[in-house]
């Protein structure tokens, strides 16, 4: 009798240890080979690392979160549907909107029909500057989409431009959704 339980008690302190230390060995190899898809709250593209637009910035604005836009040399169908985001997106902040800008910048060969219109909208502020001081912010990045950047001119989200209007809508609702959880969560700006 002894003896049964001798291996009894053996059995049940491996099975209690197994319990343990079975779900941390699973959970590290589910870790290291990607056996799950990781949750992300964001619809754009996080840009990492964060590109710095301090030199694009004139420090004479109070810090704000921004919605970006490069106006292109030309402004075909998704330039004008970008602009239409950006004061939608917006618009529809409400009561967040003093925390937020839109802004678009121009370079010396952008679209002149744009600008004039651009002129008319006085919820969008116009940067000017060179194509080298865009081409030393955004490197590799591609520079046709709308972009968020923080309080501190870092820009870390990106969105494609869309062509067709119904999309534009749809991408819309992403930028608005990622810019009303990070104004959520943030304290600043």
């Amino acid at each position: 009798m002894s003896q049964l339980k001798k291996i009894n008690n053996k059995v049940l302190i491996f099975s209690f240890v197994a319990v343990f230390t079975l779900p941390v060995i699973l959970a590290k190899f589910a870790l290291e080979y990607d056996w799950f898809n990781q949750a992300a709250t964001n619809s754009g593209e996080l840009l990492n690392p964060a590109l710095d637009m301090s030199s694009l910035s004139d420090q004479a604005h109070p810090p704000k979160w921004k919605f970006l836009y490069i106006l292109p040399t030309q402004c075909d169908v998704n330039c004008t549907n970008a602009l239409y985001s950006l004061t939608q997106v917006w618009s529809a902040l409400g009561k967040e909107q003093g925390r937020a800008e839109s802004v678009v910048i121009v370079l010396p060969d952008s679209d002149t029909m744009a600008l004039n219109t651009l002129a008319q909208n006085v919820h969008l502020r116009v940067i000017d500057t060179d194509q080298q001081s865009v081409n030393q912010v955004f490197k590799d990045v591609r520079t046709n989409g709308i972009f968020i950047a923080d309080t501190l001119n870092n820009i870390i989200l990106r969105y494609p431009t869309q062509s067709d209007p119904q999309q534009a809508v749809l991408h819309s609702r992403d930028i608005l959704s990622d810019m009303r959880k990070v104004l959520k969560l943030s304290r600043i700006g």
